[in-house]
């Protein structure tokens, strides 16, 4: 038996076709954990379940899912039913960050409606429909189960260009607080996970890049080569993928069964900005 006794749960993960939560995937697979991908990005998530199965004797299968679309969530979550017997852990990782200034004189990279609503769709209506639809299933069963909203460091300050952003991640701290009071007594624990720093994925485009740049006032290559330092963490470096998966998985086991309602940074002591 592993340490953690996750053979055969099931696990859905949206966002689950990169970053950080493909390496939440295998994390999971390597403990035999069947396991959901749901992600918007067809092609990328059937590369992903190859990758993620090769990671240990667990199940993946990919699922296409919208976050922000309630049709989606359901047959998400129906799929997790139908190809493994139930869901045991949702892990609410899909999210999106669109950096914008909130007035820009040259009117560049200005913060719209449409992109507030559109990152709030995703990172607070994406969490709470799946998290409604999976507790549910949960609750059905009989026999609980676990909630990880990915929220961010939860002394972030919102920095420039990151208004939007920061506001997603406030209402995730807070929202998982509240599911967990809510929740608790009928045996499904609720649980934030906050990573900070993290190494360089494919996720951060070259695009994201040159925006976040422009709302700092600063060129991408500074961008970068702030992105490169280390000072401002006290361990001195970013955080691996691997660890955030580490994290997740030992949430998600029995060995965690007192931890409920709150948000466990992974920042490397690293607290503000």
């Amino acid at each position: 038996m592993n340490w953690t006794d996750l053979t055969d749960k099931v696990v859905i993960i949206t966002g689950g076709a990169a970053g950080i939560g493909l390496s939440v995937a295998k994390g999971f697979v390597e403990v035999g954990a069947k396991v959901v991908i749901a992600d918007f990005a067809e092609e990328v998530g059937a590369k992903a379940v190859v990758e993620a199965n090769e990671a240990g004797p667990g199940e993946v299968i990919f699922t296409r899912c919208d976050v922000t679309s309630k049709k989606d969530v359901e047959g998400m979550v129906q799929t997790a039913i139908d190809q493994f017997g139930g869901v045991d852990v949702l892990v609410n990782n899909a999210g999106i960050n669109v950096p914008r200034l909130l007035v820009d004189p040259a009117g560049k990279e200005e913060l719209t409606e449409e992109i507030w609503d559109q990152v709030f769709a995703v990172n607070v209506k994406g969490q709470f429909l799946c998290a409604q639809a999976a507790a549910r299933a949960m609750l059905a069963s009989g026999k609980g189960g676990v909630l990880i909203n990915m929220t961010s460091e939860s002394g972030m300050e919102g920095s420039e260009g990151q208004s939007v952003y920061a506001a997603t991640k406030a209402a995730n701290h807070n929202t998982t607080r509240s599911w967990a009071k809510e929740l608790g007594r009928q045996g499904v624990r609720v649980v934030g996970v906050g990573p900070g720093i993290m190494e360089t994925t494919s996720m951060r485009s070259p695009a994201y890049e040159e925006s976040l740049a422009y709302t700092r006032g600063i060129s991408a290559e500074e961008l970068r080569e702030k992105y490169g330092s280390t000072s401002s963490i006290p361990l001195g470096r970013s955080g691996k993928l691997s660890e955030v998966a580490d994290l997740v998985v030992f949430l998600a086991s029995e060995r965690a069964s007192y931890i409920h309602g709150t948000t466990v940074n992974i920042s490397g002591g690293k607290s503000r900005g």
